[in-house]
């Protein structure tokens, strides 16, 4: 796994690129984005990420999913978690900054992606022609999932649009701020549970 700053989680190699590409990629590399934008955290915010497994953790993780996929039986027995605090956008000369995570979880057999969204300022930075001042305009941050393959992705809906500063409003899991996908055998909720705990959305 890489955990770049530019608001990617991807696997056997790094991402450069900050202006995104909607999904699915012409070149079939595989990362997830929970907010792929024009981030540097050097003009301000942090980026944090761990492996873990422990216990309290896998339990939230367990009980939430068991939510959102009341069909499939899982039990968490490992997390990734990467967590952008704050981050600032390329060319910023204001202090705007987001907060979004990305969280992946297994049970060995199965796989899961959550993305958390906590506070979202801006969308874009200046070298995506964003402004300056307000980190909007330009080409607006994309998020969702990318396997590779051409056939199972998402794109979350806003990305690449000015919609997509909203995304601590919308969910695919009846969590404002949350999206899931099974991404063993590509899936996306599409019956949300009546009430989720929202109480539970940070990891």
């Amino acid at each position: 796994l890489q955990v770049n700053n530019n608001g990617v989680v991807s696997f056997d190699t790094e991402v450069k690129q900050y202006t995104p590409d909607p999904f699915p990629l012409a070149d079939g590399r595989p990362f997830v984005a929970p907010y792929w934008g024009d981030v540097n955290n050097v003009l301000g915010g942090d980026v944090f990420y761990r492996e873990t497994t422990d216990p309290t953790l896998l339990a939230r993780i367990t009980k939430n999913l068991n939510e959102y996929f009341p069909k499939i039986p899982f039990t968490a027995m490992w997390a990734f978690v990467a967590t952008w605090d704050h981050v600032a956008y390329y060319g910023s000369t204001s202090k705007k900054g987001n907060t979004f995570q990305a969280a992946l979880t297994t049970d060995t057999k199965m796989s899961f992606i959550i993305l958390n969204y906590w506070d979202i300022q801006w969308t874009t930075g200046t070298a995506s022609d964003g402004d300056p001042e307000t980190g909007l305009g330009g080409t607006p941050a994309h998020a969702g999932f990318n396997s590779g393959d051409e056939t199972n992705f998402y794109n979350i809906p806003g990305s690449q649009t000015e919609a997509i500063i909203n995304i601590t409003k919308t969910s695919n899991v009846n969590v404002p701020g949350r999206w899931v996908f099974q991404v063993d055998d590509f899936k996306v909720p599409t019956e949300v549970p009546k009430a989720a705990d929202s109480n539970n959305c940070w990891l």
